[in-house]
């Protein structure tokens, strides 16, 4: 008869989310992740199959994180530029416990395009904040806010890139005055 499981499964991929966001897929061994998660190698592979379904666990949460507080602010009740706004400063004023960088920008730049599964997730994670950002920067359109002179996908790529662009900024040491400068130009194109 199997043992059953001692460790809450949510917080070990948690753990492993962390560790993941920290050093990527291939800087992060085995030893890395039982060390993270506190689970022994025998564990991780029975529980997860393995660093790769881990991986794309760790992966799946944190989408699901990010992209429920970026539906929140694009729900909210504010203009279009407010609501943009937001989402830049979520950039600018990122928790200082989180690691830097963004998850899905080193999945898309290691993984991406490589690994089917990984490339799989990517675009659906994708598709779901175009679709989002699209409808919020149509809106804004339809309400005057916004200028119309561009399609409103090409603002919400604009503004996904810039998101992109300025994780990977902060991960390579800008600081808080350049990152706000990159949010204040981006908010003046639209």
């Amino acid at each position: 008869m199997a043992r059953p499981r001692q460790f809450d499964e949510e917080r070990a991929v948690d753990a492993a989310m962390r560790a993941f966001w920290e050093a990527g897929y291939e800087g992060t061994s085995t030893q890395d992740l039982c060390a993270a998660t506190g689970l022994g190698r025998s564990s991780i592979y029975n529980t997860f199959a393995g660093k790769h379904e881990l991986y794309e666990r760790a992966l799946r949460q944190y989408m699901a994180s990010k992209n429920s507080d970026t539906f929140a602010l694009v729900d909210q009740p504010g203009t279009v530029r407010d609501k943009v706004r937001s989402l830049l400063w979520k950039i600018v004023d990122a928790p200082a416990d989180d690691p830097l960088g963004c998850l899905v920008v080193h999945a898309t730049v290691e993984l991406g395009g490589r690994d089917p599964e990984v490339t799989k997730l990517l675009r659906a994670d994708l598709e779901r904040r175009m679709t989002a950002i699209t409808a919020m920067i149509e809106a804004g359109q339809r309400a005057g806010e916004i200028d119309n002179a561009r399609s409103a996908t090409d603002l919400a790529h604009f503004v996904v890139a810039t998101i992109g662009g300025m994780r990977v900024s902060a991960r390579g040491g800008a600081d808080r005055p350049t990152l706000e400068a990159i949010a204040n130009v981006a908010l003046s194109c639209l």
